[in-house]
């Protein structure tokens, strides 16, 4: 199986890419923790149906020391024990955030509940976090960009 298109091929669409990856590493200087900025991008790539997102942070989280029970356990974490409640509250706002269309955005019940466990850099992050992992879900889905062959750090 092979993607649809290769979006690096593209001298435009090559620099989008590009700017979309230095976002994303931009945040590897946020206090807040990897392990919860996993999980959020985990939540949402489920939600989008992104198997390559999905690939690739299920394996760099592995690779970071993150339990294959708590990563089979994002798609039902609420009613999971094993998340802790700044990181329930970044899903809910990582689901939120990501069915935009179904609630009309973000209520400030999850909002409030983020800012509980979350300063204000950090939920900046967490918002730059979501909206980068939409972009990439939402670009891999359109082209079919095929799952299964990341290696952890492929990238880093």
């Amino acid at each position: 199986m092979n993607a649809r298109l290769n979006m690096f091929e593209s001298q435009i669409s090559g620099k989008v890419w590009r700017h979309i990856i230095a976002a994303g590493k931009a945040l590897e200087g946020s206090s807040v923790p990897a392990a919860t900025l996993e999980l959020v991008k985990i939540r949402a790539s489920q939600i989008n149906g992104c198997g390559f997102c999905l690939d690739m942070h299920t394996k760099d989280a592995t690779a970071a020391g993150e339990s294959s029970v708590r990563l089979h356990l994002v798609a039902a974490w609420r009613e999971a024990k094993v998340f802790t409640e700044p990181e329930r509250a970044a899903l809910a706002l990582a689901e939120q955030g990501t069915r935009l269309a179904d609630g009309g955005g973000v209520s400030d019940e999850v909002w409030e509940n983020a800012a509980k466990h979350y300063d204000e850099e950090q939920l900046a992050a967490l918002v730059a976090a979501i909206a980068v992992i939409n972009a990439f879900n939402r670009g891999n889905a359109m082209i079919q960009q095929p799952a299964g062959d990341y290696q952890p750090g492929q990238f880093g």
